[in-house]
């Protein structure tokens, strides 16, 4: 009796340790886990134990709306897109001249001047300005028939430069008055302009004679034509306003000018088709587009070295057969226009073929968004409160 009674309670103990398969402890979920890998399957095992708790990565923070916003200029649309400068998000559309350029924000820090600079066969005329606290067109400044207003300067005074390309002239306009005076530059396709700090001198570029005009806007006269390279179109100058940056497009060079002997003092070997350049706030770096590369190289100031190049990572959009580079360039997304943030820390570049404005990150220098704006975005200009 004692046999049997302790036989069955072994028999007991064996059958209570034994795992239950679909019994009453079982959830649903188990059991259609068990039907779907079979009777003979063999149960999935419990993920081990770690000493550390699992933690979910935290999301990516959403950019919250600002107060700051991006100007964009739609070629193909005769459009000006005004975006949250921190989000990307549509603030409106203001209608503008056809086939306009290039968009600058004036020194009352409220008005964007917009050249419209026409198209072939339908030279443009007219400088928009827009109101970014109405959203509207508020004046037109008239440069003169046939003049083809192209490149923009805000001087600190609040008067505006604009190249009148088909004139062959540099335009200093008041803005509020709409009176300009005419300085000739004498050279065909005076295309951009830059101003010194001071607002007492400007440079203006010569696509066709690949050279500067150095002009004293105090005593309204030429002082100087610096030759740089082939194509010379995209300028800006240092904070400091020493030097001078030309991007050459037609020799894929960069020259750097010295202001204060009017000499080029180094020539920049550099990528396929520099077009614009843009001097970071605090003056240690050069944003340089390459259109035909379709990328941005990062330019040490100090050592006049290449640090970085950022492609855009983006192909040509259908549609684009009749743009201006686009028997050249093929599937490039041909970056333009440039604009750096007040503090330095990020750029907006215009991929004029690939429709959209790259967002870079210029701590880590790369691109870390991409937004729409309108068709063929071309000049950049934005307002930003202080920080």
């Amino acid at each position: 009796m004692l046999f049997l009674a302790l036989t069955t309670l072994l028999a007991l103990q064996d059958a209570s340790s034994s795992p239950a398969v679909g019994g009453a402890g079982s959830s649903a979920a188990d059991g259609s886990a068990s039907e779907s890998r079979g009777a003979d399957a063999t149960p999935t095992p419990a993920p081990p134990r770690s000493g550390t708790p699992r933690t979910r990565p935290s999301p990516t923070p959403t950019p919250k709306a600002s107060g700051d916003v991006l100007v964009v200029v739609n070629k193909s649309d005769g459009t000006v897109s005004v975006l949250d400068a921190a989000t990307g998000k549509s603030r409106g559309t203001i209608p503008v001249e056809k086939n306009s350029h290039e968009a600058e924000l004036l020194a009352d820090g409220k008005t964007v001047a917009v050249s419209g600079y026409g198209r072939s066969g339908e030279p443009g005329r007219y400088v928009t300005l827009v109101d970014l606290t109405t959203g509207k067109v508020a004046s037109r400044l008239d440069i003169g028939e046939g003049s083809r207003p192209h490149g923009l300067k805000a001087l600190p005074d609040g008067r505006l430069l604009v190249t009148a390309e088909g004139k062959r002239e540099l335009v200093v306009a008041d803005t509020r008055s709409g009176k300009m005076s005419r300085i000739a530059t004498g050279k065909d396709v005076s295309h951009m302009v830059a101003a010194s700090p001071d607002g007492r001198c400007a440079y203006v570029s010569s696509l066709a004679k690949g050279a500067v005009t150095v002009i004293d806007l105090v005593a309204g006269k030429v002082l100087q034509d610096v030759v740089t390279g082939k194509g010379a179109e995209g300028l800006d100058v240092t904070p400091d306003g020493r030097e001078i940056w030309v991007a050459n497009r037609g020799s894929n060079t960069i020259s750097v000018i010295e202001a204060k002997t009017l000499q080029v003092v180094f020539t920049i070997k550099a990528g396929e088709f520099p077009i614009r350049v843009k001097i970071t706030p605090d003056g240690t770096r050069a944003l340089i587009s390459f259109t035909g590369s379709g990328d941005i190289g990062v330019f040490d100031v100090a050592t006049r070295t290449e640090s970085k190049r950022i492609a855009i990572g983006r192909d040509a959009v259908s549609g684009t057969d009749d743009r201006t580079f686009a028997r050249r360039f093929g599937k490039s997304p041909a970056p333009v226009g440039l604009f750096v943030a007040p503090n330095g820390k990020r750029a907006w570049v215009a991929a004029a073929h690939a429709d959209v404005i790259a967002v870079i990150d210029l701590e880590k220098l790369r691109v870390e968004d991409a937004w729409t704006a309108g068709r063929e975005p071309d000049g950049l200009a934005g307002r930003f409160g202080k920080k």
